[in-house]
């Protein structure tokens, strides 16, 4: 994910008539039927409708069907085998964090109507890569003893700002980093050199670390920036013990693969 601007599915034969026309024209004699002999007949017999239908709706491709995720459209195109793969730190929202997302999003909604809440917090660490499914625990190992000597560590994120992806199909309203970014940078560091041994794609360069408070479909940055982010920090600003409130803990590492978590705790 990047700071905007930018900062991670009648049938024909005639194909195999060709094919046994070509090899009987190779053996003499084999086109031509005994003298007096009626001709075959040359209209195939139909096939019944119960063995055309009879693997009806077994195709076990996946349906890309985007009405079905909130009008998300798939980064990548799905195959079999294939597991898309994030790594992020979680954060577990408290009641006064949801309090105050429940004053920002309705200002934010003002604006663009169809922003949704998300329905978990965390900020990513990494791109969202694809695995090969016999990959996915030496992956997970891997990350494992690179993250094994970071400790925990707590960090603010209270500015407030306005993402999308590299596509541009989803923008997101998140919450910045403002202290705690050179531990982020350190977790990045060893996340990175995972991806290289696995010939996976880094995090971006010079990243934004924020947690996505709500989403939409499509490029709404217009409609964000501006007056809406003003009213929005003001919120943020103004609210009682907000520097405490937005004073958040990484104490852990976690990797989705597919629908599989693993989570790696730090020291």
């Amino acid at each position: 994910m990047s700071a905007a601007p930018l900062v991670g599915y009648s049938s024909s034969g005639s194909d195999d008539e060709d094919e046994v026309e070509a090899g009987a024209q190779a053996l003499p004699g084999a086109g031509r039927r005994p003298r007096g002999q009626s001709p075959l007949p040359s209209q195939r017999l139909p096939v019944p409708d119960s063995v055309l239908h009879m693997f009806a709706g077994t195709d076990e491709r996946p349906e890309d069907d985007s009405a079905k995720h909130g009008g998300r459209v798939r980064t990548f195109p799905h195959e079999r085998g294939n597991w898309a793969t994030h790594v992020y730190v979680p954060y577990e929202a408290g009641e006064e964090f949801l309090d105050l997302l429940d004053e920002l999003l309705p200002r934010a909604q003002k604006y663009v109507p169809r922003l949704v809440r998300m329905e978990a917090f965390h900020l990513s660490l990494s791109q969202s890569v694809v695995l090969r499914h016999h990959w996915i625990l030496p992956f997970v190992q891997a990350l494992k003893d690179r993250v094994a000597s970071r400790h925990r560590f707590c960090f603010t994120a209270n500015q407030v700002k306005i993402y999308t992806n590299q596509e541009k199909t989803r923008t997101f309203l998140g919450l910045e980093v403002t202290s705690g970014h050179a531990q982020f940078l350190d977790l990045v560091s060893e996340v990175d050199r995972v991806m290289e041994e696995f010939d996976l794609t880094p995090f971006y360069q010079d990243p934004s670390f924020h947690v996505s408070l709500a989403w939409c479909v499509g490029d709404a940055r217009l409609q964000l920036e501006g007056q809406c982010l003003r009213e929005l920090q003001d919120a943020v600003d103004q609210m009682e013990d907000a520097e405490l409130l937005l004073r958040m803990h990484a104490e852990q590492v976690r990797c989705k693969s597919g629908n599989k978590f693993f989570s790696m705790p730090l020291k």
